[in-house]
Protein backbone atom coordinates (compact mmCIF):
# COMPACT_ATOMS: atom_id res chain seq x y z
CA UNK A 1 0.00 0.00 0.00
CA UNK A 2 1.29 3.47 -0.32
CA UNK A 3 2.91 4.82 2.69
CA UNK A 4 0.91 8.19 2.10
CA UNK A 5 -2.52 6.42 2.26
CA UNK A 6 -4.85 7.39 5.15
CA UNK A 7 -6.03 4.81 7.50
CA UNK A 8 -9.43 4.54 8.84
CA UNK A 9 -8.17 6.18 12.52
CA UNK A 10 -10.07 7.58 15.51
CA UNK A 11 -10.07 11.17 15.49
CA UNK A 12 -11.79 13.60 17.69
CA UNK A 13 -13.50 16.72 15.74
CA UNK A 14 -12.30 18.87 18.87
CA UNK A 15 -9.54 17.03 19.45
CA UNK A 16 -5.54 17.85 18.76
CA UNK A 17 -5.60 15.37 15.92
CA UNK A 18 -5.76 16.55 12.42
CA UNK A 19 -9.33 17.61 12.67
CA UNK A 20 -8.96 21.06 14.45
CA UNK A 21 -5.97 21.94 11.52
CA UNK A 22 -8.17 21.17 8.84
CA UNK A 23 -11.17 22.61 10.51
CA UNK A 24 -9.27 25.73 11.35
CA UNK A 25 -8.02 25.97 7.24
CA UNK A 26 -11.74 25.71 6.34
CA UNK A 27 -13.25 28.48 8.92
CA UNK A 28 -10.60 30.50 7.37
CA UNK A 29 -11.43 30.33 3.73
CA UNK A 30 -14.86 30.04 4.61
CA UNK A 31 -14.91 33.15 6.27
CA UNK A 32 -12.77 34.83 2.97
CA UNK A 33 -15.47 33.72 0.84
CA UNK A 34 -18.43 35.07 2.95
CA UNK A 35 -16.49 38.93 3.72
CA UNK A 36 -15.65 38.88 -0.29
CA UNK A 37 -19.39 38.28 -1.17
CA UNK A 38 -20.98 39.53 1.46
CA UNK A 39 -23.01 41.64 -0.69
CA UNK A 40 -24.93 38.30 -1.77
CA UNK A 41 -24.94 36.83 1.53
CA UNK A 42 -26.67 40.34 2.32
CA UNK A 43 -28.77 39.65 -0.21
CA UNK A 44 -29.54 36.43 0.01
CA UNK A 45 -30.45 36.53 4.16
CA UNK A 46 -32.67 39.54 3.44
CA UNK A 47 -34.97 37.74 1.07
CA UNK A 48 -35.02 35.16 3.56
CA UNK A 49 -36.47 37.43 5.99
CA UNK A 50 -38.96 39.91 3.48
CA UNK A 51 -40.13 37.45 0.97
CA UNK A 52 -42.62 35.09 2.50
CA UNK A 53 -42.16 32.59 0.34
CA UNK A 54 -38.72 31.93 1.27
CA UNK A 55 -39.34 31.87 4.79
CA UNK A 56 -38.67 28.66 5.29
CA UNK A 57 -34.76 29.14 4.06
CA UNK A 58 -34.13 30.81 7.17
CA UNK A 59 -34.46 27.03 9.03
CA UNK A 60 -32.20 25.56 6.43
CA UNK A 61 -29.15 26.50 8.40
CA UNK A 62 -30.21 24.68 11.44
CA UNK A 63 -31.51 21.95 9.75
CA UNK A 64 -28.14 20.85 8.14
CA UNK A 65 -26.40 21.63 11.55
CA UNK A 66 -28.66 19.07 12.58
CA UNK A 67 -27.64 16.67 9.57
CA UNK A 68 -24.08 17.30 10.47
CA UNK A 69 -24.87 16.72 13.85
CA UNK A 70 -26.48 13.20 13.44
CA UNK A 71 -23.17 12.29 11.35
CA UNK A 72 -20.24 12.68 14.05
CA UNK A 73 -20.01 9.41 15.71
CA UNK A 74 -19.10 8.27 11.71
CA UNK A 75 -16.87 11.17 11.29
CA UNK A 76 -14.91 11.09 14.06
CA UNK A 77 -13.91 7.81 12.26
CA UNK A 78 -12.67 9.54 9.50
CA UNK A 79 -9.47 11.45 9.19
CA UNK A 80 -9.81 14.35 6.86
CA UNK A 81 -6.95 15.42 4.46
CA UNK A 82 -6.14 18.73 1.99
CA UNK A 83 -7.51 17.47 -1.51
CA UNK A 84 -6.36 19.20 -4.22
CA UNK A 85 -8.84 17.99 -6.78
CA UNK A 86 -11.74 19.31 -5.01
CA UNK A 87 -11.01 23.06 -5.74
CA UNK A 88 -12.54 21.77 -9.26
CA UNK A 89 -16.24 22.52 -7.66
CA UNK A 90 -14.98 25.77 -5.73
CA UNK A 91 -13.42 26.73 -9.03
CA UNK A 92 -16.44 25.79 -10.81
CA UNK A 93 -18.75 28.40 -8.05
CA UNK A 94 -16.30 30.94 -8.95
CA UNK A 95 -17.06 30.60 -12.68
CA UNK A 96 -20.34 30.74 -12.19
CA UNK A 97 -20.25 33.68 -9.59
CA UNK A 98 -18.34 35.52 -12.64
CA UNK A 99 -21.37 34.54 -15.15
CA UNK A 100 -24.18 34.99 -12.53
CA UNK A 101 -22.52 39.10 -11.93
CA UNK A 102 -21.63 39.34 -15.41
CA UNK A 103 -25.24 38.53 -16.18
CA UNK A 104 -27.36 39.91 -13.49
CA UNK A 105 -28.82 37.27 -12.08
CA UNK A 106 -28.56 37.06 -7.94
CA UNK A 107 -30.06 33.94 -7.73
CA UNK A 108 -27.07 31.88 -9.80
CA UNK A 109 -25.01 34.16 -7.68
CA UNK A 110 -26.38 32.69 -4.79
CA UNK A 111 -25.71 29.74 -5.98
CA UNK A 112 -22.11 30.63 -6.54
CA UNK A 113 -21.87 30.84 -3.34
CA UNK A 114 -23.00 27.67 -1.83
CA UNK A 115 -20.97 25.95 -4.25
CA UNK A 116 -17.77 27.58 -3.20
CA UNK A 117 -18.48 27.02 0.02
CA UNK A 118 -19.17 23.18 -0.53
CA UNK A 119 -15.82 23.17 -2.79
CA UNK A 120 -13.86 24.78 0.20
CA UNK A 121 -15.39 21.73 2.13
CA UNK A 122 -14.30 19.27 -0.39
CA UNK A 123 -10.78 20.76 -1.43
CA UNK A 124 -10.02 21.22 3.02
CA UNK A 125 -11.40 17.83 4.43
CA UNK A 126 -11.23 15.70 1.66
CA UNK A 127 -13.09 13.24 -0.40
CA UNK A 128 -13.72 10.90 2.56
CA UNK A 129 -15.71 13.45 4.79
CA UNK A 130 -17.48 15.40 1.80
CA UNK A 131 -19.39 11.99 0.91
CA UNK A 132 -20.05 11.10 4.39
CA UNK A 133 -22.00 15.18 4.25
CA UNK A 134 -23.01 14.15 0.81
CA UNK A 135 -26.63 15.31 2.10
CA UNK A 136 -26.13 18.05 4.26
CA UNK A 137 -23.43 19.70 1.35
CA UNK A 138 -26.51 19.13 -1.40
CA UNK A 139 -29.18 20.27 0.95
CA UNK A 140 -27.21 23.62 1.02
CA UNK A 141 -28.63 24.48 -2.03
CA UNK A 142 -31.79 24.42 -0.31
CA UNK A 143 -30.45 28.18 1.33
CA UNK A 144 -30.88 29.89 -2.38
CA UNK A 145 -33.88 31.46 -3.21
CA UNK A 146 -35.22 29.72 -6.29
CA UNK A 147 -38.53 29.19 -7.47
CA UNK A 148 -40.08 32.65 -8.55
CA UNK A 149 -39.88 31.12 -11.93
CA UNK A 150 -43.21 28.88 -11.87
CA UNK A 151 -45.29 31.66 -10.28
CA UNK A 152 -47.22 32.48 -13.57
CA UNK A 153 -47.92 29.06 -14.69
CA UNK A 154 -48.64 27.97 -10.99
CA UNK A 155 -51.01 31.08 -10.73
CA UNK A 156 -52.63 30.19 -14.22
CA UNK A 157 -52.70 26.27 -13.22
CA UNK A 158 -54.49 27.45 -10.09
CA UNK A 159 -57.32 29.48 -12.03
CA UNK A 160 -57.48 26.39 -13.95
CA UNK A 161 -57.99 23.81 -10.98
CA UNK A 162 -60.56 26.61 -9.30
CA UNK A 163 -62.68 26.95 -12.67
CA UNK A 164 -62.76 23.30 -13.42
CA UNK A 165 -64.16 23.22 -9.32
CA UNK A 166 -66.57 25.47 -10.09
CA UNK A 167 -68.06 23.84 -13.03
CA UNK A 168 -68.40 20.72 -11.45
CA UNK A 169 -70.20 22.72 -8.41
CA UNK A 170 -72.49 24.18 -10.59
CA UNK A 171 -71.10 27.83 -9.58
CA UNK A 172 -70.98 30.05 -13.19
CA UNK A 173 -67.74 31.32 -13.97
CA UNK A 174 -65.61 32.94 -16.71
CA UNK A 175 -61.56 32.43 -16.69
CA UNK A 176 -59.54 35.49 -18.91
CA UNK A 177 -55.81 34.99 -18.19
CA UNK A 178 -55.43 34.23 -13.81
CA UNK A 179 -58.75 36.39 -13.01
CA UNK A 180 -62.29 34.05 -12.26
CA UNK A 181 -65.64 36.19 -12.86
CA UNK A 182 -68.69 34.67 -10.87
CA UNK A 183 -72.12 36.61 -10.50
CA UNK A 184 -70.71 37.04 -6.90
CA UNK A 185 -67.37 39.27 -8.08
CA UNK A 186 -64.11 39.24 -9.91
CA UNK A 187 -61.42 37.13 -8.29
CA UNK A 188 -57.85 37.18 -9.03
CA UNK A 189 -55.02 34.28 -8.74
CA UNK A 190 -52.39 36.66 -7.34
CA UNK A 191 -49.01 36.13 -7.01
CA UNK A 192 -49.38 34.87 -3.28
CA UNK A 193 -52.06 32.67 -4.21
CA UNK A 194 -50.55 30.94 -7.09
CA UNK A 195 -49.23 27.95 -4.41
CA UNK A 196 -45.68 29.01 -5.42
CA UNK A 197 -44.23 29.43 -1.29
CA UNK A 198 -46.20 25.80 -0.52
CA UNK A 199 -44.69 24.35 -3.57
CA UNK A 200 -41.14 25.42 -2.85
CA UNK A 201 -41.28 24.57 0.91
CA UNK A 202 -42.56 21.29 -0.22
CA UNK A 203 -39.28 20.10 -2.24
CA UNK A 204 -37.29 21.48 0.64
CA UNK A 205 -38.86 19.55 2.99
CA UNK A 206 -39.87 16.24 0.71
CA UNK A 207 -35.67 16.37 0.30
CA UNK A 208 -35.71 16.11 3.93
CA UNK A 209 -38.20 13.46 4.40
CA UNK A 210 -36.23 11.41 1.86
CA UNK A 211 -33.14 11.24 2.98
CA UNK A 212 -33.75 11.00 6.85
CA UNK A 213 -36.88 8.38 6.35
CA UNK A 214 -35.82 6.18 3.21
CA UNK A 215 -33.32 4.53 1.90
CA UNK A 216 -34.63 3.01 -1.37
CA UNK A 217 -34.75 5.63 -4.42
CA UNK A 218 -38.19 4.10 -5.87
CA UNK A 219 -39.58 5.09 -2.23
CA UNK A 220 -37.99 8.84 -2.35
CA UNK A 221 -39.49 9.40 -6.21
CA UNK A 222 -42.89 8.27 -5.05
CA UNK A 223 -43.09 10.34 -1.85
CA UNK A 224 -41.20 13.60 -3.78
CA UNK A 225 -43.92 13.20 -6.97
CA UNK A 226 -46.90 12.95 -4.39
CA UNK A 227 -46.19 15.71 -1.67
CA UNK A 228 -45.72 18.06 -5.07
CA UNK A 229 -48.53 16.69 -6.80
CA UNK A 230 -51.02 17.07 -3.70
CA UNK A 231 -49.50 20.72 -2.73
CA UNK A 232 -50.59 22.15 -6.33
CA UNK A 233 -53.74 20.20 -6.38
CA UNK A 234 -54.59 21.09 -2.78
CA UNK A 235 -53.59 24.82 -3.61
CA UNK A 236 -56.13 24.73 -6.32
CA UNK A 237 -58.95 23.08 -3.80
CA UNK A 238 -58.49 26.43 -1.10
CA UNK A 239 -58.64 28.92 -4.22
CA UNK A 240 -62.24 27.38 -5.08
CA UNK A 241 -63.19 26.98 -1.43
CA UNK A 242 -62.30 30.94 -1.18
CA UNK A 243 -64.35 31.68 -4.84
CA UNK A 244 -67.15 29.78 -3.28
CA UNK A 245 -67.70 31.06 -0.08
CA UNK A 246 -67.87 34.10 -1.83
CA UNK A 247 -70.86 32.76 -3.72
CA UNK A 248 -72.52 30.99 -1.09
CA UNK A 249 -71.81 34.11 1.62
CA UNK A 250 -69.82 37.37 0.90
CA UNK A 251 -66.44 38.54 -0.61
CA UNK A 252 -65.66 39.63 2.89
CA UNK A 253 -65.86 36.65 4.44
CA UNK A 254 -64.59 34.54 1.70
CA UNK A 255 -61.30 37.04 2.29
CA UNK A 256 -61.20 36.21 6.18
CA UNK A 257 -61.99 32.22 5.22
CA UNK A 258 -59.11 32.51 2.80
CA UNK A 259 -56.42 34.47 5.42
CA UNK A 260 -57.18 32.04 7.94
CA UNK A 261 -56.51 28.59 5.78
CA UNK A 262 -54.01 29.98 3.78
CA UNK A 263 -51.78 31.78 6.89
CA UNK A 264 -52.14 29.28 9.34
CA UNK A 265 -53.67 26.20 8.38
CA UNK A 266 -53.04 25.07 4.84
CA UNK A 267 -49.25 23.95 5.00
CA UNK A 268 -49.97 22.37 8.33
CA UNK A 269 -52.45 20.05 6.85
CA UNK A 270 -50.63 19.73 3.95
CA UNK A 271 -47.44 17.85 5.63
CA UNK A 272 -49.92 16.26 8.08
CA UNK A 273 -51.56 14.22 5.41
CA UNK A 274 -48.38 13.91 3.42
CA UNK A 275 -46.43 11.95 6.16
CA UNK A 276 -49.46 10.12 7.35
CA UNK A 277 -49.74 8.66 3.69
CA UNK A 278 -45.89 7.88 3.43
CA UNK A 279 -45.67 6.70 7.43
CA UNK A 280 -46.01 3.19 6.60
CA UNK A 281 -43.50 3.10 3.71
CA UNK A 282 -40.62 4.21 6.08
CA UNK A 283 -37.47 2.01 5.40
CA UNK A 284 -34.97 4.13 7.52
CA UNK A 285 -35.37 2.76 11.60
CA UNK A 286 -34.25 5.85 13.82
CA UNK A 287 -30.95 3.66 15.06
CA UNK A 288 -29.65 3.23 11.13
CA UNK A 289 -26.46 4.82 10.57
CA UNK A 290 -25.62 7.11 7.86
CA UNK A 291 -22.63 5.29 6.01
CA UNK A 292 -19.97 3.26 6.82
CA UNK A 293 -16.78 5.09 7.49
CA UNK A 294 -14.71 2.31 6.32
CA UNK A 295 -16.15 2.19 3.26
CA UNK A 296 -15.93 5.61 2.55
CA UNK A 297 -11.94 6.30 4.19
CA UNK A 298 -9.59 4.46 1.24
CA UNK A 299 -6.38 5.52 -0.21
CA UNK A 300 -5.86 9.13 -1.45
CA UNK A 301 -2.72 11.30 -1.99
CA UNK A 302 -3.27 13.99 0.49
CA UNK A 303 -1.72 17.59 -0.48
CA UNK A 304 -0.43 20.18 1.35
CA UNK A 305 -2.81 22.07 3.29
CA UNK A 306 -1.61 25.64 3.05
CA UNK A 307 -1.11 25.38 -0.67
CA UNK A 308 -4.72 24.07 -0.95
CA UNK A 309 -6.16 27.17 1.27
CA UNK A 310 -3.92 29.36 -0.64
CA UNK A 311 -5.02 28.20 -4.31
CA UNK A 312 -8.83 28.77 -2.79
CA UNK A 313 -8.35 32.25 -1.92
CA UNK A 314 -6.82 33.29 -5.47
CA UNK A 315 -9.94 31.70 -6.96
CA UNK A 316 -12.59 33.22 -4.97
CA UNK A 317 -10.60 36.07 -5.68
CA UNK A 318 -9.66 35.95 -9.60
CA UNK A 319 -13.74 36.26 -10.34
CA UNK A 320 -14.44 39.62 -8.78
CA UNK A 321 -11.28 41.00 -10.15
CA UNK A 322 -11.60 39.88 -13.69
CA UNK A 323 -15.32 41.58 -13.89
CA UNK A 324 -13.76 44.71 -12.21
CA UNK A 325 -11.37 45.26 -15.30
CA UNK A 326 -13.83 44.79 -17.86
CA UNK A 327 -16.86 47.01 -16.55
CA UNK A 328 -14.52 49.86 -16.86
CA UNK A 329 -15.00 50.65 -20.40
CA UNK A 330 -18.87 52.20 -21.36
CA UNK A 331 -19.72 53.94 -24.14
CA UNK A 332 -22.03 57.20 -23.42
CA UNK A 333 -25.59 57.61 -24.44
CA UNK A 334 -26.89 61.06 -25.68
CA UNK A 335 -27.07 63.59 -22.95
CA UNK A 336 -31.25 63.48 -23.70
CA UNK A 337 -33.49 60.33 -24.80
CA UNK A 338 -35.85 62.09 -27.75
CA UNK A 339 -39.10 60.31 -28.61
CA UNK A 340 -39.46 59.61 -32.22
CA UNK A 341 -41.78 60.66 -34.77
CA UNK A 342 -44.27 57.64 -36.35
CA UNK A 343 -45.61 58.37 -39.90
CA UNK A 344 -49.53 58.89 -39.59
CA UNK A 345 -49.60 58.67 -35.84
CA UNK A 346 -49.41 62.53 -33.71
CA UNK A 347 -48.59 62.74 -30.01
CA UNK A 348 -51.50 63.20 -27.56
CA UNK A 349 -52.05 64.72 -24.39
CA UNK A 350 -55.05 63.05 -23.80
CA UNK A 351 -54.91 60.03 -20.30
CA UNK A 352 -54.98 56.17 -20.02
CA UNK A 353 -58.28 55.72 -18.48
CA UNK A 354 -56.31 53.83 -15.81
CA UNK A 355 -52.82 55.26 -14.99
CA UNK A 356 -49.91 53.20 -15.87
CA UNK A 357 -46.42 53.65 -15.82
CA UNK A 358 -43.48 50.59 -16.88
CA UNK A 359 -40.80 50.52 -14.41
CA UNK A 360 -37.17 50.19 -15.19
CA UNK A 361 -35.15 51.08 -12.34
CA UNK A 362 -31.80 52.54 -12.96
CA UNK A 363 -32.66 53.79 -16.33
CA UNK A 364 -30.08 56.16 -16.99
CA UNK A 365 -32.91 57.69 -19.78
CA UNK A 366 -36.60 57.09 -19.30
CA UNK A 367 -39.15 58.23 -21.78
CA UNK A 368 -42.67 57.62 -22.33
CA UNK A 369 -45.71 59.60 -24.73
CA UNK A 370 -48.67 58.41 -26.16
CA UNK A 371 -49.82 58.54 -29.55
CA UNK A 372 -52.91 58.76 -31.97
CA UNK A 373 -53.37 57.63 -35.47
CA UNK A 374 -56.67 59.17 -38.01
CA UNK A 375 -58.58 55.67 -37.31
CA UNK A 376 -58.54 57.02 -33.78
CA UNK A 377 -55.97 53.69 -32.16
CA UNK A 378 -54.22 55.22 -29.18
CA UNK A 379 -51.10 53.54 -27.91
CA UNK A 380 -48.14 54.20 -25.49
CA UNK A 381 -44.62 53.90 -26.34
CA UNK A 382 -41.87 53.83 -23.26
CA UNK A 383 -38.11 53.45 -24.00
CA UNK A 384 -35.50 53.04 -21.46
CA UNK A 385 -31.45 53.52 -22.05
CA UNK A 386 -28.78 51.82 -20.18
CA UNK A 387 -25.30 53.16 -20.24
CA UNK A 388 -24.27 49.74 -18.44
CA UNK A 389 -26.14 47.36 -16.76
CA UNK A 390 -25.42 46.80 -12.61
CA UNK A 391 -26.91 45.22 -9.45
CA UNK A 392 -30.22 46.87 -9.42
CA UNK A 393 -30.54 48.57 -12.75
CA UNK A 394 -31.40 45.95 -15.35
CA UNK A 395 -33.07 45.92 -18.18
CA UNK A 396 -35.02 42.76 -16.88
CA UNK A 397 -35.19 41.42 -13.73
CA UNK A 398 -37.71 41.23 -10.58
CA UNK A 399 -40.22 44.14 -10.58
CA UNK A 400 -38.57 45.27 -13.75
CA UNK A 401 -40.76 45.90 -17.09
CA UNK A 402 -44.30 46.42 -17.77
CA UNK A 403 -46.09 44.71 -14.65
CA UNK A 404 -44.53 47.18 -11.58
CA UNK A 405 -45.80 45.07 -8.59
CA UNK A 406 -46.25 48.15 -6.06
CA UNK A 407 -48.87 49.26 -8.45
CA UNK A 408 -52.09 47.99 -9.36
CA UNK A 409 -51.31 46.03 -12.23
CA UNK A 410 -50.77 42.97 -12.96
CA UNK A 411 -49.50 40.63 -14.87
CA UNK A 412 -52.75 38.34 -16.09
CA UNK A 413 -51.56 35.93 -19.16
CA UNK A 414 -49.33 36.31 -22.10
CA UNK A 415 -50.37 38.36 -25.36
CA UNK A 416 -49.84 38.42 -29.25
CA UNK A 417 -46.42 39.64 -30.04
CA UNK A 418 -43.81 39.86 -33.09
CA UNK A 419 -41.28 36.93 -33.27
CA UNK A 420 -38.66 39.27 -32.02
CA UNK A 421 -40.77 40.69 -29.02
CA UNK A 422 -42.80 39.83 -25.65
CA UNK A 423 -46.07 40.34 -25.36
CA UNK A 424 -48.37 40.33 -22.25
CA UNK A 425 -51.46 41.31 -20.47
CA UNK A 426 -51.61 43.26 -17.59
CA UNK A 427 -54.44 44.15 -16.00
CA UNK A 428 -55.98 46.93 -13.08
CA UNK A 429 -59.01 47.23 -11.03
CA UNK A 430 -62.25 47.51 -13.17
CA UNK A 431 -60.96 45.76 -14.53
CA UNK A 432 -58.84 47.27 -17.51
CA UNK A 433 -56.92 45.32 -19.39
CA UNK A 434 -53.69 46.54 -21.38
CA UNK A 435 -51.58 44.66 -24.02
CA UNK A 436 -47.87 45.25 -23.63
CA UNK A 437 -45.38 44.23 -26.26
CA UNK A 438 -41.91 44.35 -24.72
CA UNK A 439 -38.46 44.39 -27.41
CA UNK A 440 -35.04 44.49 -25.91
CA UNK A 441 -31.71 45.25 -27.09
CA UNK A 442 -28.32 44.96 -25.64
CA UNK A 443 -25.57 46.26 -27.48
CA UNK A 444 -25.52 45.66 -30.88
CA UNK A 445 -27.33 42.47 -30.97
CA UNK A 446 -30.85 41.36 -32.30
CA UNK A 447 -33.98 42.67 -30.94
CA UNK A 448 -35.21 40.19 -28.64
CA UNK A 449 -38.64 39.14 -26.48
CA UNK A 450 -36.41 36.67 -24.45
CA UNK A 451 -35.43 37.44 -20.82
CA UNK A 452 -32.82 34.90 -21.04
CA UNK A 453 -31.62 35.67 -24.39
CA UNK A 454 -30.77 39.19 -22.89
CA UNK A 455 -29.54 37.86 -19.64
CA UNK A 456 -27.04 36.08 -21.95
CA UNK A 457 -25.89 38.81 -24.16
CA UNK A 458 -25.67 41.01 -20.68
CA UNK A 459 -23.13 38.69 -19.35
CA UNK A 460 -21.31 38.54 -22.44
CA UNK A 461 -21.12 41.65 -22.87
CA UNK A 462 -19.68 42.19 -19.57
CA UNK A 463 -17.31 39.40 -19.66
CA UNK A 464 -15.79 40.43 -23.01
CA UNK A 465 -16.00 44.20 -22.62
CA UNK A 466 -18.05 44.85 -25.56
CA UNK A 467 -20.45 47.50 -25.88
CA UNK A 468 -22.39 47.12 -22.84
CA UNK A 469 -25.59 50.04 -24.30
CA UNK A 470 -29.09 48.32 -23.38
CA UNK A 471 -32.04 49.62 -24.59
CA UNK A 472 -36.34 48.47 -23.64
CA UNK A 473 -38.98 49.79 -26.23
CA UNK A 474 -42.44 48.72 -24.88
CA UNK A 475 -45.61 49.30 -26.94
CA UNK A 476 -48.99 48.82 -25.56
CA UNK A 477 -52.54 49.82 -25.73
CA UNK A 478 -55.64 49.64 -23.52
CA UNK A 479 -58.25 46.91 -24.62
CA UNK A 480 -61.52 49.13 -25.58
CA UNK A 481 -64.86 48.11 -26.97
CA UNK A 482 -64.53 47.85 -30.58
CA UNK A 483 -60.65 49.14 -30.62
CA UNK A 484 -58.22 45.96 -29.92
CA UNK A 485 -55.44 47.08 -28.17
CA UNK A 486 -53.43 44.42 -30.60
CA UNK A 487 -54.75 45.98 -34.05
CA UNK A 488 -53.60 49.49 -32.34
CA UNK A 489 -50.02 47.83 -31.47
CA UNK A 490 -49.52 46.46 -34.53
CA UNK A 491 -50.51 48.75 -37.04
CA UNK A 492 -48.19 51.39 -35.09
CA UNK A 493 -45.04 49.32 -35.11
CA UNK A 494 -45.75 48.81 -38.91
CA UNK A 495 -45.83 52.69 -39.08
CA UNK A 496 -42.49 52.74 -36.92
CA UNK A 497 -40.43 50.82 -39.20
CA UNK A 498 -37.31 48.63 -37.69
CA UNK A 499 -36.98 48.75 -34.57
CA UNK A 500 -33.08 48.54 -34.74
CA UNK A 501 -32.92 52.07 -36.14
CA UNK A 502 -35.11 53.05 -33.31
CA UNK A 503 -32.92 51.30 -30.26
CA UNK A 504 -29.82 52.81 -32.44
CA UNK A 505 -31.03 56.15 -32.14
CA UNK A 506 -31.96 55.12 -28.23
CA UNK A 507 -28.87 54.57 -27.29
CA UNK A 508 -27.07 56.61 -29.60
CA UNK A 509 -24.91 54.36 -31.73
CA UNK A 510 -26.29 55.80 -35.01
Amino acid sequence: MNDRAIPVVPAALTGLGGWRGHLIALGFVAFAILALFFADLRSMVSIWWTASTFGHCLFIPLLIGWLVQQRLPGLRQLQPVAWAPGLLWLAAGAIAWLLGAAAGVAMVRHGALVVMLQGATIALLGPAVARALLFPLFYAFFMVPFGEEIVPPLQLLTARIALLLLDLSGVPAHMEGIFITTPTGYFEVAEACSGAKFLIAMTAYGALVCNVCFRGWQRRILFMGGALTLSVLANGVRAYATILVAHLTTVDAAVGFDHVVYGWVFFAIIMVVVMAAAWPFFDRKPGDSWFDPRALQGAVRPSHAGGVAGAALALIVAAPLWLSVTAATADPLPPVLILPEVPGWSRAADRPAYPWKARFDGADHFATGRYRNGRGQVVDLTIATYARQDEGRELVGFAQGAADPDSPWVWSSPAPAPDDARGEQITAPGPVVRHVVSVYRVGNGAPTGSKPRVKIETMAARLLGRDQRAVAILVSAEEEEGRPADAAIAAFLANMGDVRVLADRAVGSR
